[in-house]
Order: structure tokens, then C-alpha cells, then sequence
């Protein structure tokens, strides 16, 4: 039996990875495994009607990323059908936001399209053996995270209340559960089953009618043939060297990986040796050049590989001056000693409350993102795919290691990770202490452009920048999960702190 390194969102999911493992999975069988769980069980974070990407490396074979993103429904539906379905709710998560909810905020999912996709073609246990583990965790009830924990506190009535079975989970006995709560979701088991035998029934069966069904009594836009027509992407990576490791992440049309790559780029590897005070100005300041490039070319709709290309062309040039000119989610990341790498970026928005009749089975809200979807609610062509913060990858050396990391964290996605892969690969910190270091992030405060860090960074006011301290590690930059495996060293595993991460090696667990 070969090692197996898992680092994922919860010790629940990295253990049914690693028992996955310990049964003669490779790193790809135990990642599907973790996400499995990690679907059904970090709710609010997440939930089974997600979508998101899908990145390898294997050693015998160039990376790839399986881009199984949201897509616009509404296939064969009259114009008068659009522009219903959803309703606008606010609450106090993260200081306060907008989304919009309900069946017509469900976009296409993904997810299990590009899981079996990743399995197909690298995995190496039976399909229906990975779902043993969340099967057994939903029919005997599992305790509700920290993290779903304060996010239900804020979204149980305005998102999970207005459907009477979301209601029913998460409104037992009258009141919202809570964190250590042990929650159980009716149905949920049974539905698991029928995608271990097929996952296409979300697609072409009968779970795929009933959502149809509930959609079309809903106001929603979901067809038939917008289920029966999605296929996953596989998409050539967005590539880029960094001290002698070529770093693969997710390319157009999401815009996180090819972000991240930028940031990476124009930080000029060369003068940095430390994160000093002028370090970190300079890195305030890339970040910025790059957001505002994103926010003006790559957001919107359009020639988004194009502008991807010229983003990363100025960012090899040095060029941010020429730059300055111009959203819920979850992630795993598996490697093994066969060096293969594999990293798993999902999202299902905010939640869409939605809950297919009869199945426990929650859809997304990706159509009401209001940060992604600046074009209007129900504004794209059906058949369109989503534009994503996601950005899973890998990093390969010659010498055939293999490093995999991802993050949830809407658009402080690509700083975390550019973060992690300068401290780790770059100025050489352990993968743990890469992970933990102190985090910055570019943004618009209250109409200020503002630098928010974790205390322990340097960090002063320069320019027209205020600084926004943080007093410790806050899930608000993010949760990284990474996992690296080298000829000499084995398998290896970091879970960030800001979340309920966790790590497990070959079926031992090691994180907390």
C-alpha cells in the first residue's frame, strides 16, 4: 500500500480520504473520498449541488485542469421565463452582503460530473467504495463545524428558512442547530447510493427530473437539457515557473489562477528575501495593479483568454505600471508516493436554500453571487460558465515532487495561495509554517484603499494606503490546504489554522 497525504476542510473528510487510502486508493480516490464528505456534511459552507475545478499532475502524463464550474441553465426556456425565482436577502456574514436565493439563483452543478471525470480517468478503486465513508456519516449523524457553525448563525432563516425541508435540517425542534449540534439529513443516504452507482443520475436520471420538476415550480430556470447537456472541461493549465518548480493552476475563463500566476510573477523573486517592511509595500502594490486589471478585463464577460494572456505577458515584462493603467467554498489536495498531485477548489455560493424534493440533496446560488455576476441576475446566455475565483494547483520539480494547495476565500483565494507558494517554495519555510504565516490582502474598505493583514506582517499606511489589522489568523484570508510529496522526504501535509482543517496520512490522522 503506497502513502497517501490528504489535507482537506474538516478531520471528518480527511479521515474518510485517508480510510480510502488504507484500502488502496491512490491520492486521487482519497481526495474524491474527503470532498465527498466535505459536500454533505460543512453545511452553508457547501453543499452537493456545487461546481468548481479540478487540477492533476501525474507523473506520466502533463498536469491538466477538469473544469466542471456552474454553467448558465435555461436551455429551450421563453425569455419570459428568466429574470424570476431568486429573491435579494441581506445579513451580517463578513460584516454584511448581499446574494440572492432560491431556484432561480441554481445554476448548472458540476461537481459530480468532474469528480467521476478525475476518477475515470485516475483513480484506482471502485467508484461506489468512495462514497462508503459519507454514507456512513450522514445515516448515523455528524456534528455540525465551527465554521458551519457561524455561518448558519447568520444565514439559517434569510437563506435555509424559506424551504420547508432546508428548514426541517436546519431548524430541528424549532430553533437553529449550532455549532457541535449533531445534525442528520433525511434522505441524503439513499440519494448518495444512487450517484454511487451512476453519477450521472443527477444529470440524465431521476434525481436530475425531480430537480427539473421542483425548478419549474419554483420559478427557477433549470431544464432537462441543461442537465442532460453539461460535461466537464479539460482545460490546459495556466503554467509558470518558480525557482525551478513549474506551478500549474487554473486557467480562462476563471480568473483566480491566472491572478494568482500574475501576483507570483511580478513580485520579482530576486529581491525577495524576507517579508520586510519594503516588501510588503511592494506587494500591497502588485496586488493592487493586478486586482484593478482583473476587476476592469477579466470579470467581465467577453475575450477573457485574450486579456488572461496580456495580463500574464506584462507580468513576465515586469510591467505593473502598465497594470495600474488598464466568492463559499471548500478545498482539498491529495498527493501520493506515485507523485501524483491532486487539488480540488468547490463552490455552491452562499446557498441557494433549494433543496431537491425528497433527496437532502442542496443546490447552489451561483447565478446569485452578486460579486460574480455584474452583468445582472439572469443576464448570460444558457450554456455560459461562470466566472470563478477558484484557483486548485500544483507545482512539479524535476527531481519529480509534486506540491498541491487550494484555498476557499472568494478573491483572498489567490493571495493566500501566492502567499503559501512564496514562503514555501521560494523562501524555503516548512509546508506547516508556510501555511500558518501571517497573510495580506489589497482592497477597497469603506471606500479606502486598504491593506488588511494579520498581525505579526510590518505592515504600515504608504501612499493612499491604510492598513486594517486583524488581531489573529482569520478564516477572512482564506484556508489552505496543501499537501507535497518528494523522493526523499514521503508524503506531507499542512492544514491551515484558520479553519477546521485537517490532515491524514495513509489513514492515520494528524491534524486536529
Amino acid at each position: 500500500m503506497g502513502k497517501v497525504a490528504v489535507a482537506t476542510s474538516s478531520q471528518i473528510a480527511a479521515k474518510a480520504g485517508a480510510a480510502i487510502a488504507g484500502d488502496g486508493g491512490n491520492a486521487v480516490d482519497a481526495a474524491v473520498a474527503a470532498v465527498l464528505v466535505a459536500l454533505c456534511t460543512e453545511v452553508g459552507i457547501i453543499g452537493p449541488g456545487a461546481s468548481g475545478f479540478i487540477a492533476v499532475d501525474a507523473l506520466e502524463s502533463a498536469p491538466v485542469v477538469i473544469d466542471a464550474n456552474a454553467e448558465m441553465p435555461g436551455r429551450g426556456l421563453a425569455t419570459d421565463r428568466f429574470g424570476r425565482g431568486g429573491h435579494r436577502i441581506w445579513m451580517g456574514y463578513g460584516g454584511g452582503m448581499e446574494t440572492i436565493v432560491g431556484w432561480g439563483s441554481v445554476a448548472i452543478p458540476g461537481a459530480f460530473a468532474g469528480l467521476a471525470d478525475a476518477h475515470s480517468f485516475f483513480g484506482r478503486v471502485p467508484w461506489a467504495m468512495l462514497f462508503e465513508p459519507v454514507i456512513a456519516i450522514i445515516e448515523n449523524g455528524f456534528p455540525l463545524s465551527a465554521a458551519s457553525g457561524e455561518y448558519l448563525s447568520h444565514a439559517h432563516d434569510a437563506i435555509y428558512g424559506w424551504d420547508e425541508q432546508s428548514r426541517a435540517v436546519i431548524h430541528p425542534n424549532g430553533k437553529p442547530v449550532a455549532a457541535g449540534d449533531v445534525l442528520r439529513i433525511d434522505h441524503l443516504a439513499d440519494t448518495l447510493r444512487r450517484l454511487a452507482a451512476d453519477p450521472r443520475d443527477l444529470y440524465d436520471g431521476d434525481l436530475a427530473a425531480t430537480a427539473v420538476l421542483a425548478s419549474e415550480e419554483n420559478a427557477g430556470i433549470l431544464t432537462a437539457a441543461d442537465l442532460s447537456g453539461y460535461q466537464p472541461v479539460w482545460r490546459e493549465p495556466t503554467l509558470i515557473d518558480v525557482d525551478g518548480w513549474r506551478v500549474a493552476t487554473n486557467p480562462p475563463p476563471a480568473v483566480g489562477g491566472v491572478t494568482m500566476a500574475a501576483i507570483l510573477l511580478l513580485m520579482g523573486l530576486e529581491d525577495l528575501d524576507e517579508w520586510d517592511e519594503s516588501t510588503l509595500h511592494r506587494y500591497a502594490t502588485i496586488q493592487r495593479a493586478v486586482m484593478r486589471y482583473r476587476r476592469e478585463h477579466l470579470d467581465p464577460y467577453g475575450e477573457r483568454a485574450e486579456r488572461a494572456r496580456e495580463l500574464l505577458d506584462l507580468a513576465r515584462a515586469g510591467r505593473s505600471d502598465d497594470l495600474m493603467r488598464s466568492p463559499s467554498t471548500i478545498h482539498t489536495s491529495a498527493v501520493d508516493d506515485g507523485g501524483l498531485g491532486i487539488a480540488i477548489t468547490l463552490s455552491a455560493g452562499y446557498g441557494s436554500g433549494a433543496m431537491i424534493p425528497g433527496t437532502g440533496f442542496w443546490m447552489n446560488n451561483s447565478l446569485g453571487e452578486v460579486e460574480l455576476t455584474g452583468e445582472g441576475f439572469h443576464s448570460l446566455d444558457p450554456g455560459t460558465r461562470l466566472v470563478s475565483n477558484m484557483a486548485p494547483t500544483l507545482a512539479r520539480r524535476e527531481n519529480r515532487s509534486v506540491m498541491s494547495l487550494g484555498s476557499p476565500g472568494a478573491d483572498r483565494i489567490t493571495t493566500a495561495i501566492a502567499s503559501v507558494l512564496l514562503n514555501h517554495l521560494h523562501l524555503g519555510m516548512p509546508l506547516q509554517q508556510a501555511v500558518d504565516f501571517p497573510r495580506m490582502h489589497v482592497e477597497t474598505f469603506e471606500g479606502q484603499a486598504t491593506i488588511a493583514h494579520e498581525r505579526g506582517l510590518p505592515v504600515t499606511p504608504f501612499d493612499d494606503f491604510i492598513t486594517r489589522e486583524f488581531e489573529d489568523l482569520s478564516m477572512y484570508f482564506g484556508g489552505v490546504a496543501a499537501a507535497t510529496w518528494t523522493p526523499d522526504g514521503g508524503v506531507e501535509g499542512a492544514a491551515d489554522p484558520r479553519r477546521d482543517c485537517a490532515v491524514a496520512i495513509a489513514g492515520v490522522p494528524t491534524g486536529t
